[in-house]
């Protein structure tokens, strides 16, 4: 089963809470502290307690979560119905980048730098915690709205010089329940939360203020409800750290977050 990657099982730790859950959920405004991505399968049956435990953790407004499905587990007897091979090339790149080869299910990336399993609460909490000393990690004011058609992207000024990288929107399904019909995960009905069903490059950032804007109609698919933006350093074959982030629903017409 394992094809040179490495599959983790859950945590039997106690999954301690640390964090403050807002009520009023995805809609809220707020400071945004953490971006985090997880890689779950369908095909996976460790994954449906991390993918439970995103749903909670999507629920802090402090908190960026996105659910990035991939596909190299489909093999095992079930097609994962919201992979995309672009999410198996992301989980990929970041192991390059990071030089240890970690690529499994359920996994979390964390700021764009650093991995956890994807399951375990309190150790998520600790790596939110070790990137956040890196000075530049989620430094930069990011501001998004919907508008007139448009979706806008306001990046401020880098705190620290010679900062650049990609902007990204994200369009996202917050919650989606699939019912799974074979494979380790048969019988179950499994949500989803904050699935990315597409990625659209706005362009690249300089590390001056700068304004991006594209039109809703290219980041709304199927089932698609919200958005999160990204800048990140580096590029799409080498990410680095997410240097700012924002979200917003897309139901609404105007919307704004920091």
């Amino acid at each position: 089963m394992n094809i040179g990657m490495l599959r983790r099982r859950l945590s039997s730790a106690p999954l301690v809470a640390t964090f403050l859950f807002a009520g009023c959920g995805f809609a809220c405004a707020g400071d945004a502290h953490a971006v985090l991505e997880l890689f779950t399968s369908q095909g996976c049956s460790s994954c449906p307690a991390a993918d439970k435990l995103l749903g909670e953790l999507a629920r802090d407004p402090a908190l960026v979560v996105m659910s990035d499905p991939i596909d190299y587990w489909d093999y095992l007897g079930w097609k994962d119905t919201l992979a995309s091979p672009a999410h198996s090339a992301r989980q990929r790149a970041y192991a390059r980048v990071r030089g240890d080869r970690e690529v499994y299910t359920p996994q979390i990336v964390v700021n764009g730098s650093m991995h956890v399993l994807g399951s375990d609460r309190a150790a998520i909490e600790k790596v939110i915690a070790s990137t956040g000393r890196n000075a530049a990690v989620m430094s930069l004011p990011v501001k998004v709205s919907v508008a007139a058609g448009d979706v806008t992207v306001q990046i401020g000024d880098a705190a620290k010089p010679q900062l650049a990288g990609e902007v990204w929107v994200c369009a996202l399904e917050r919650s989606a329940a699939v019912a799974i019909g074979r494979g380790e995960n048969s019988g179950r009905t499994v949500t989803y939360h904050n699935v990315v069903r597409r990625w659209v490059k706005l362009g690249d950032w300089a590390g001056t203020a700068s304004s991006f804007s594209v039109p809703t109609a290219k980041v709304l698919a199927d089932g698609v409800d919200a958005a999160v933006v990204l800048v990140q350093e580096g590029s799409r074959e080498k990410p680095g750290i997410i240097l700012g982030a924002a979200q917003t629903p897309l139901e609404k017409l105007t919307t704004e977050v920091r």
